[in-house]
């Protein structure tokens, strides 16, 4: 939609041919002076009268042209684009996802086959995070060490591409939980505190963390930081010696520590239904404001003002090398 920000400006547009037609204007009164060759002089004035009045209604139209794409552009013309969707400030959801070395077991039930954990992991995680519009969205990696691989941000599109790109070993063999918890509430932190969500996803127990997971809970616990843990393993694991296998009591005691829950997904369909609920515990904010693109157009008659200006310079000088030339043939010649 086509808007005029000042359209007041557009009284002025006839004042060109306003000042034109004042008394005075288009007449002028001279001073007559002796003039040799009076005759000569006359009957050229009558061979260029013509062409004379033309070029003056020429320049006058290009001036006024010249005017009126001036004060157009002043009026500051703006294209008004379609209402466009932004979402409020939603929830600040961190996914932290184990890349550890066991998450390469073949154990997670498709069909007929098995299927490594991580990829089951990976093409659920990608798509719940996709579907998380409104919501701020970040995700760690960690296997030894944990790494932010997307800060938080509305951008779901390209999480989900670091999700898909993520590869076993990126972060190390063993795994730290505690360091995950620990970076995931460093990062909620700095966040408003209406809605902080960590999901953590492991198939193991803590075994590199620098950082004591209980520790961890419990300061995200007193930051406001809810956490929901995941467990993707076929089989439980008791305790520190069940290398591999889930510790199915510290992912509980992590979770109720802080408000949230704990999962255990055997089959990428259970994993599925794990973020199904994860969805309507934490639903997606709905809330959105809108916003218009305004796109300026003042420049298109400030480059017309511009073009008729190099047009009228190169009006007049046409007119003044003619009219050289028709001196220079008329054969006046001056005498002493």
């Amino acid at each position: 939609m086509l808007e005029i920000a000042y359209p007041w400006l557009g009284l002025l547009l006839p004042l060109p041919l306003v000042v034109w037609l004042l008394p005075g204007v288009t007449s002028r009164n001279e001073s007559a002076i002796r003039a040799p060759f009076a005759a000569r002089w006359r009957s050229l004035s009558s061979q260029q009268r013509g062409s004379a009045f033309s070029e003056t209604r020429l320049r006058a139209l290009l001036l006024m042209l010249i005017w009126c794409c001036l004060l157009v552009a002043a009026m500051r013309p703006q294209w008004i684009g379609d209402p466009i969707e932004l979402p409020n400030s939603g929830r600040d959801l961190m996914l932290a996802i184990d890349l550890s070395g066991s998450m390469q077991i073949e154990d997670m039930q498709v069909g007929n086959s098995l299927v490594s954990r991580i990829t089951a992991v990976k093409a659920i995680a990608a798509d719940f995070a996709s579907r998380r519009t409104g919501d701020r969205v970040g995700l760690i990696l960690f296997g030894t060490r944990a790494y932010v691989q997307a800060p938080l941000t509305f951008d779901t599109k390209t999480v989900r591409q670091f999700i898909e790109e993520s590869q076993l070993g990126f972060a190390g063999e063993d795994t730290a939980i505690g360091d995950a918890l620990g970076l995931a509430i460093k990062r909620l932190r700095e966040r408003p505190a209406e809605s902080r969500v960590l999901i953590l996803l492991t198939d193991g127990q803590d075994t590199a963390s620098t950082v004591d997971p209980m520790e961890a809970a419990s300061l995200a616990s007193e930051m406001g930081v809810k956490i929901y843990t995941i467990g993707i393993s076929r089989r439980l694991g008791t305790g520190r010696n069940n290398s591999g296998e889930v510790d199915e009591a510290l992912m509980t005691a992590i979770a109720t520590s802080t408000g949230g829950r704990y999962f255990r997904a055997r089959t990428p369909a259970e994993l599925q239904e794990v973020y199904d609920v994860l969805d309507q515990l934490e639903p997606v904010e709905q809330a959105t404001s809108t916003f218009r693109p305004v796109q300026a157009l003042s420049w298109p008659p400030l480059l017309a003002a511009f073009s008729l200006s190099l047009l009228l310079l190169l009006a007049r000088a046409d007119v003044a090398v003619r009219s050289a030339k028709s001196v220079s043939t008329s054969g006046i010649t001056p005498h002493a």
